[in-house]
């Protein structure tokens, strides 16, 4: 089974917790902290797997979670890191975030791998937290959350050129012929529920991928029948070969059809829309000899492809007739085609946790000042509220991210209610 398009839930690992402890020994009464750091978390990487090329396995396995770091112990002994997540995907499989849509990684090349997810950090022991004026620190820092997203998975085919066309005009015969492919063919409409691959070599020597992409009808690109799923795989291709029916064997207008689908792809991708087309009048063979010259549908499509100075090829792909000189054209074509990037990743994403970074929001509500941000959620995870060095540590943090700069420019005063993150704390001078 095909399967081009599938949403999974994806954690990295959280970060081990610091640990609390104090050096014990015979003969020594009280001994320093000793406690370890946590282990960071694992990371999330997403890798191709050449010997895939299918979506199927996420279809049944929704849901993928890094190894959680270990906590720390005594005797300043570190918690073990959790192991990294390396999650396969074919080749041509583009990640996005599900909330945003954002492309966060293109996967289209060999042996490609990508950190997508950190893990969390691993908190600190209390060793850490000793000075000269407080020696024996009775808290350590909680580890970090992992981070937890819902992630699109799109399979996008990598072909140098696609078959375009509405169904049952001929693209698979087509791809059988000029290629080892053996795509099903009947003569009913959707034969071809999903796309086909084959690699044309012309007598010259060049090589280059043909797909043949299942029918696009009209409503496609608002998602008609499969047609998003169609048009996905048509952005990787650099040239288009539309093939049309000029038979009039099924009463299409060929011309009405070229008019439909490129419609169609302007309002998917107004990229797309410009990409290179050759028209392929297929079918020929069917029109006896002696008509073609005056046929409807041919002097049609002939004034259509000279208006928008596009070429135009007649073949039978039934008979093989043209069908050499088609792909040794389009091979020369293909040298004049640079290989862009169809996908646009603008920044590559990581998500990541930053306390620095995190933006801390202080608003007054009723007679109530609140503090909201993930920098301050973290704080609060670190510490041990009922401590009294704990505490002292906690609005030591507080100063360093501003937050008490802010309470005071909205007019806190001593008494006043300040509340993060559900702890409600009486603000003092």
């Amino acid at each position: 089974m095909f399967v081009d398009y599938t949403k999974i839930l994806v954690k990295s690992g959280n970060g081990g917790d610091g640990a609390i402890s104090f050096w014990t020994e015979k003969y020594v009464a009280n001994g320093g902290p000793d406690g370890g750091d946590g282990g960071k978390g694992g990371d999330v990487y997403f890798v191709v797997d050449k010997d895939s090329n299918t979506l199927i396995n996420f279809r049944y396995n929704k849901k993928y979670k890094a190894e959680d770091g270990e906590n720390g112990r005594g005797a300043r002994c570190y918690g073990k890191s959790g192991k990294d997540l390396y999650i396969k995907v074919p080749l041509g499989t583009v990640v996005k975030d599900a909330e945003t849509g954002e492309v966060i990684v293109d996967l289209s090349e060999e042996n490609q791998s990508e950190l997508v997810l950190k893990g969390g950090r691993g908190g600190r022991g209390n060793s850490h937290f000793a000075t000269s004026t407080r020696q024996a620190p009775r808290f350590a820092e909680d580890g970090e959350k992992g981070i937890e997203k819902e992630l699109i998975l799109e399979l996008k085919l990598l072909a140098d050129v696609g078959l375009l066309g509405f169904p049952n005009v001929g693209k698979s015969t087509i791809l059988s012929m000029v290629t080892k492919a053996q795509p099903k063919i009947a003569n009913f409409h959707f034969t071809t529920i999903q796309p086909n691959l084959g690699v044309v070599k012309t007598e010259h020597g060049d090589s280059f991928v043909l797909a043949d992409i299942p029918g696009v009808i009209e409503g496609a690109s608002e998602g008609v029948g499969l047609g998003l799923q169609f048009l996905r795989h048509i952005e990787r291709t650099r040239l288009l070969l539309h093939v049309l029916d000029v038979s009039g064997s099924e009463g299409r207008n060929p011309v009405e059809d070229f008019k439909v689908i490129n419609k169609e792809l302007k309002k998917y991708s107004e990229k797309l829309s410009t990409r290179k087309q050759i028209i392929v009048a297929n079918k020929i063979d069917i029109i006896p000899e002696e008509e073609r010259e005056n046929n409807e549908n041919i002097k049609a499509v002939e004034k259509l492809a000279k208006e928008n100075n596009i070429e135009l090829f007649k073949i039978s792909a039934a008979t093989n007739k043209g069908l050499k000189e088609l792909m040794t054209h389009v091979a020369e074509v293909l040298k004049t085609l640079p290989k862009e990037e169809v996908v646009e990743v603008e920044d590559r994403k990581v998500y990541t946790l930053n306390d620095d970074k995190d933006e801390v929001i202080v608003r007054k509500e009723n007679n109530n000042f609140i503090v909201e941000g993930k920098a301050v959620e973290r704080l609060i995870a670190r510490v041990n509220l009922d401590d009294n060095e704990s505490t002292h540590y906690f609005h030591k943090g507080l100063e360093r991210l501003g937050v008490n700069a802010k309470l005071k420019n909205l007019g806190i005063k001593e008494g006043d209610t300040v509340i993060f993150n559900g702890w409600e704390f009486e603000w003092y001078e």
